[in-house]
């Protein structure tokens, strides 16, 4: 990668396919970057195949995503930029807590273990997964009427509805089962290093509008790294719901990234 710029990893969150980083993708490697977009443990190449084979990808945990992406970071060569959303910036934190990767940014990021707020709407966006304790061992898939709620909630319905069919693929739900017990285990697989010194940059990103990740769910996360010397950042876009990443919208966002990386002075 020696000839090409910074690398960057993107990481997605449940419920959507890594193909839906398509054109962050394409945004970032026409600003200099040389990014890319894997999937989670087996999940397969499309949003088509991973409907079809919905097994695939359950039961897999925190952990086992987060060190799926390590091994990936380490073939690279470089320390790449990470990028993750929803569950995706929880893995990048977690990333960055570990001394991996050359700067961080969580959007809309899972909750960690010490983060206490649990806004009602939050609790009824992971119901689809959560409603059921069976679930934690199995893969789960959103109706439009659920990924509306969760995702395209500031969206218009025709919006919501097109991501929802152009996007959506099961998940594997024990990953929501591990953040909500979070603070109720000791050695939980959604705890991160907030208090070290020597990583990183990290820019967490919150849509306030957001039902899955509440807006008060990642200014906690915000106030974790209190204790942290490390560049913490927190920027907030008004009125915008957890598809920010995917929407109309998408470009603010990737746009506000790539300006917070140019302050870093990492291109």
């Amino acid at each position: 990668m020696a000839d090409e710029g910074t690398p960057v990893v993107f990481v997605h969150g449940l419920w959507l396919h890594a193909t839906s980083w398509n054109p962050w993708i394409e945004h970032f490697r026409a600003a200099g970057y040389a990014p890319v977009a894997p999937g989670w443990p087996h999940e397969p190449e499309t949003v088509e195949l991973a409907r079809a084979n919905p097994d695939a990808v359950a039961d897999i945990g925190i952990d086992d995503a987060t060190a799926h992406f390590a091994s990936i970071v380490e073939g690279l060569g470089r320390p790449p930029v990470l990028v993750g959303h929803s569950f995706g910036g929880l893995i990048t934190e977690k990333l960055l807590g570990q001394g991996i990767g050359l700067a961080g940014v969580a959007i809309d990021p899972a909750q960690i273990k010490g983060v206490l707020p649990l806004p009602l709407a939050q609790l009824r966006a992971g119901l689809p997964a959560l409603g059921n304790p069976a679930n934690l061992h199995r893969s789960v898939s959103l109706t439009e009427k659920e990924f509306r709620f969760g995702f395209g909630n500031a969206l218009s319905d025709e919006e919501s509805a097109e991501l929802h069919r152009r996007w959506t693929i099961p998940s594997p739900a024990r990953p929501l089962f591990q953040a909500a017990a979070a603070n109720f285990v000791l050695h939980s697989q959604a705890a991160v290093d907030t208090r070290r010194a020597d990583r990183g940059p990290l820019l967490l990103i919150s849509g306030t509008a957001d039902h899955t990740v509440p807006d008060v769910v990642t200014r906690s996360t915000f106030k974790q790294y209190r204790d942290s010397t490390a560049v913490t950042e927190l920027k907030q876009f008004e009125g915008r719901g957890h598809s920010l990443t995917i929407d109309h919208g998408w470009r603010e966002v990737a746009d506000a990234v790539l300006g917070w990386l140019r302050e870093q002075g990492i291109s």
